[in-house]
């Protein structure tokens, strides 16, 4: 099972304070431990909404781009990770361990797998699929 891992923004990633050194090691750390058991697929950290931009989608095709900053810093994302884990308690037992303090929030979300979408993703849509993980996964 994949889970997204999504670390919530608070004033400070929203005003651009970037992690001290102590806690950029302890992440570090904590990122190691994810790698070296298996769990760890990708993680990043994002920008503050101020450097980024929505796109809203309408009925009749209509676009419309909002730039940042967001109001509600504590919907935003400040980062994620992608683990592969057995179940949700093992993610849930993972994300116990990372070195976060004061209130911080993170969400746990599984991913959607192509057998959780059933008939409707047809073998040509699934052939579809495999094609183009294994094009991104040949850029890197």
């Amino acid at each position: 099972m994949r889970f997204m891992v999504i670390v919530k923004a608070d004033k400070n990633s929203e005003a651009g304070v970037l992690p001290d050194q102590a806690l950029l090691a302890a992440m570090g750390k904590y990122n190691e431990e994810l790698v070296k058991a298996g769990v760890m697929l990708a993680g990043e950290g994002l920008q503050a909404s101020s450097k980024g931009a929505r796109v809203r989608f309408d009925d009749g095709g209509k676009r419309t781009v909002i730039d940042g900053p967001f109001a509600e810093a504590k919907e935003l994302i400040a980062g994620f990770w992608l683990w592969q884990v057995r179940s949700k308690e093992e993610a849930i037992e993972w994300l116990k361990r990372a070195p976060f303090a004061g209130g911080a929030e993170v969400e746990i979300r599984q991913v959607f797998e192509a057998e959780d979408f059933g008939a409707e993703f047809t073998p040509e849509l699934r052939e579809q699929e495999e094609r183009l993980r294994e094009e991104i996964a040949s850029r890197h």
